[in-house]
Order: structure tokens, then sequence, then C-alpha cells
């Protein structure tokens, strides 16, 4: 009976169905199929980055800008525009004061009219200038919840793709109904469900850009997401100059969303580890295989994706395969599976930290820079362009170097410079001075938060990443929350918490691991496995 079954062709083709469990010979002649994980996958046969990886990187990439776009865009709907006085000498005004407090009502106008910003609009200012904060405030207060939501859905049921088709179609609604808010406490709401929709946009996007990419380029290739993220800060300025009242604003930062749902995203594929993680090593296959297609590369057919707790074990031959196909089906892991693992807890914790850090730093410097009195849409301009040589020099050193010192390195020279522009004064060439040291600061922490994204992602498995990454978010959340509260103290004091906090954030990455040339590894098993080896 077993020898009519082995010489049946259909016996294997109806269980062995599929081309990623069908052997080139017999499993009773001793070869099975070759099982590997998938950066090895991409280095021996696919292709670390070739066209098919710079297409769907690019293409994945543009996401960043949507988010920059929605972020940023409260500096121009939320400024204070300028004002003049109205009636002449007999109305008791005088454009000498610089505030509108004390005015009366009717003797002064805002310049552009009431359209021109919400606190035109509301009038936020004077007793109500804190409303200001609040939106921001509840802003990146949803984005931190949106972070950890969003996180958990793209390791489980939604995917990577799926969540950031979800994200992007909410950003578009929530942002063009914030256009149509009839009143403040309405604007507020649609902007924390703005921010919620917002947290899930870079994450999402940021592990289904580098995900596909092999080991030895994912590094330079993670970093350079944020060229997008500069680049949408620097393309909003001239929205912003084209558009200038907050309401049409909010649509023409919205749109981009919709193109990007219907332009984009039907080019993107799904990530193949989370399909391998999730039971569904046949679509990893047919990405793989495509991959390797489009690189200009051959997958042979004896050569199939295994987890790499897995992969390379063949003490139990072909039915060990089989079985690894049918128990482990759908593997998924929380962010109380990186709580409870001593490995990952460590690490996650030390993530939370510099992210906070970082991001306490890096807006408040952002915010500093923004307060000089110079044009609004150059500056911001200026600023977003000022980050990328931070990009590109970090992205150089970073394979050779590696991550560990750069994170060290990148806060420590923040920080530096930081402590210097506390000590300097506020008049004439010490004045220069200490804007100077804020450029140097933010250059630093631009390169941190840079690395930090790649960084946080090698430190968890694919079946935890996007639930630790969304943590890390949601701390750097926090940090911006707090980041405006730190700037209003005023003087040199703002500098030196900045300067600490760069300096804790170094100290925190000390005690982290060095990820440079390691496997991106999919569970936590192979995970635990391969640093004991």
């Amino acid at each position: 009976m077993a020898s009519s079954r082995e010489s049946d062709p259909s016996s294997h083709g109806s269980s062995l169905g599929s081309p990623l469990l069908v052997p080139s010979k017999e499993p009773g002649l001793g070869s099975e199929p070759k099982k590997v994980c998938i950066d090895d996958m991409l280095q021996t046969y696919c292709g670390e980055f070739g066209h098919w990886q710079l297409k769907h990187f690019v293409l994945t990439s543009l996401a960043w800008a949507l988010e920059a776009f929605h972020t940023m865009v409260m500096i121009f709907a939320d400024r204070e525009p300028g004002w003049r006085c109205v009636g002449g000498s007999e109305s008791g005004c005088n454009e000498s004061r610089g505030s509108v407090c004390g005015l009366e009502p009717g003797s002064w106008e805002w310049e552009g009219g009431p359209g021109s910003s919400t606190v035109a609009q509301w009038g936020l200012v004077c007793g109500e200038k804190y409303k200001v904060g609040l939106v921001q405030a509840l802003f990146f207060g949803g984005c931190m919840i949106g972070a950890g939501v969003f996180g958990h859905l793209s390791d489980s049921k939604l995917g990577r793709k799926g969540s950031l088709t979800a994200v992007c179609i909410l950003n578009a609604i929530f942002g063009c109904l914030t256009s149509l808010a009839p009143d403040y406490i309405t604007y507020l709401m649609l902007r924390f469900v703005t921010g919620f929709s917002t947290g899930g946009v870079g994450l999402c996007s940021f592990v289904l850009a580098t995900e596909p990419v092999g080991p030895a380029k994912r590094g330079v290739a993670g970093m350079s997401t944020f060229y997008f993220f500069s680049g949408g800060i620097a393309l909003l300025s001239g929205i912003a100059y084209i558009f200038p009242t907050w309401r049409a604003l909010y649509v023409a930062s919205s749109v981009p969303s919709i193109l990007f749902l219907v332009l984009v995203i039907p080019f993107i594929s799904e990530s193949p580890r989370w399909y391998l993680v999730r039971g569904k090593p046949i679509e990893a296959m047919k990405i793989m295989r495509t991959i390797a297609k489009s690189n200009g590369h051959h997958l042979p057919d004896g050569v199939t994706l295994a987890l790499d707790d897995e992969a390379n074990d063949g003490s139990n031959g072909n039915q060990s395969w089989k079985a690894a196909t049918v128990e482990k089906e759908a593997i998924s892991g929380s962010i109380i599976d990186v709580i409870r693992t001593p490995i990952t807890r460590i690490r996650l914790f030390l993530a939370v930290g510099i992210n906070f850090t970082c991001s306490v730093v890096y807006y408040g410097l952002s915010l500093n820079v923004v307060n000089l009195e110079t044009n609004l849409y150059l500056t911001v301009l200026v600023n977003a362009v000022a980050e990328m040589p931070a990009f590109a020099i970090t992205a150089i050193l970073l394979d050779r170097f590696g991550r560990k010192p750069l994170a060290i390195g990148t806060q420590w020279f923040s920080a530096i410079f930081c402590f210097m522009g506390s000590m300097m004064g506020t008049v004439g060439i010490w004045k220069v001075t200490r804007v100077c040291c804020g450029i140097l600061g933010i250059f630093g922490m631009a390169g941190t938060y840079n690395l930090l994204f790649i960084y946080t992602a090698e430190l968890f498995p694919t079946v935890v990443r996007n639930a630790a990454l969304g943590c890390a978010t949601q701390a750097a959340q926090m940090g911006a929350i707090l980041a405006p509260f730190v700037v209003v103290l005023g003087g040199g004091l703002p500098f030196m918490v900045f300067g600490v906090c760069g300096l804790i954030g170094g100290m925190l990455a000390y005690y982290l691991p060095e990820t440079l040339n390691k496997p991106l590894y999919d569970t936590m098993t192979g995970l635990e496995e391969g640093e004991i080896a």
C-alpha cells in the first residue's frame, strides 16, 4: 500500500501541491527542499537591493511625506499672523507695542483676514493662547495612541500594507473634515483623530519598505526614509505659500493622501516576512520569486522559505517540514511577548528611553529655530533642507562604525552644543552663537532620529517588530508633547534641558547591542537562539 502511494504522482500533487513544498526529488531518496530564512534567500538568490527593492522602497517611503504634511501643517495653520491698526490714531491703537492684548475691539485687524489661520479665526491670543499648544499636544497624543494600535495591527491581522492603506484613508478623511471645522472644539477633536491615524504612517511605511531589503543594504536604505519626511516638510512650505488660508491648506495637504491611495498603493507588495510568520509561505515565496526575477536572478525550485528557527533544521526530514507548515501557522506576537522575554524587555525599555529623550531635543530645538523672526515659509524650508546633510553623513558612517557608536556619538554631539548654547548670552555675537549652537544641536539629533528607526527595527523579530516600533514611537510622541513646555521656560534653561536629555540618551544607547550585519530575525525563538549562539 505504501509503495503504491509513493509511485502515484497524483498522491503527491494532492498533499504537496504548492511549489513551496514540492521537493526536487522523492523524499525517500534523501533530497528534500533546502530551507533558508529570508535574509539568506535575499543574499544568495534574489539580490539584496536590486530593481524590485528600489522601486518598492521609493513608492512605500512616499508615505513619509504624507506624515510630514499632516504633522507640520500646524506650523502654518495655527500661526499667529501679523496685524495692523485701523481707524487712525484716534482709535488708540499702537502697532509698536507688538501685541494686540489690551487693544479695543475694532481698532485693529488681522493681516490676511480672519481666515488666514485658526488663531485669527477664533481669537487664540492673549489669555486664549494656550489653546494653540493644546491642539499640538492632543495631536501628538493621538499619534502616541495610533502608533501602538497600528503597530499591533500591522503585526497581526491587517499586515504592513493593510495598515498603511487604512491610515492613509483615515488621514485623507480627517484632514478634509478638519477644513470644515465650525468651532475650536471640533477642530481640536479632528486634530486628535488625525494624529491617531498619522501615528501609524511612518512605522508601517518604514517596516514595509525595509523588510524586503537584504541585511547588508538595510541600514542605508532604512536611514534614507527620512529624506522623504524632510522633503515633505520642504514641499509643505511651498503648498502653504500657495494656499494662505488654513481651511484651503488642510484640503491641499490631504489630497496627496488620496493620490497615494490611488496611484501608489496598488503597486506596493505586502511584506514576505509578514506572510511567512502569519502561516502563508506560498504567498511569501511568490513575492520572493518576483523579487528574484525582477532583479535578474534565478530562485531554484528546490529552495524554499522557513522561519529562522526552522531553517537548515533537516534532522527530521520532510516530515518536520510538513509539521512546521501545519503546526506553526499564523505565528504572531504582541507587546506582552516583548516584555515577557528578558532580551527584548531590556531592549524595549532602552529604546523607549532613547526615543523619548531624542524627541524632546529634536522637537524642542526645532521650535527654537522656528521662533526666529524671519519669513515663516523660508524658515521651515531651510530647516528641512538643513537636516538632510545629517542624514547623508549618518548613512555613510552607518555600516563603517555600526549602529551603536553612531547612536551614542550623535546624541552626545547634540548635547555638547546644547550645553554650549545654555551658556551663551542673548546680545550681539553671543545671540548669533546661540543660534548656531541650536542648529548644530538639531543637526546631531536629526542624525540620531534617522538612525533610531533602523536600529529599533533590527533589535526585534518580525512577529513583534511593529509592536515594538509602535511603543518606541509612542515614547517619541510623549517627548514631542513635552518639548513645547520646555521651550517656554525661556533663556538658557531649555538648552540645558536638551543637553541633559542628549547626554542621558547616549548613556542608554551604550547598553544596547550592536546589530550591524546581524540577521533580521523572524521569531522570538530565532532571536534567542541567535543571540545565545
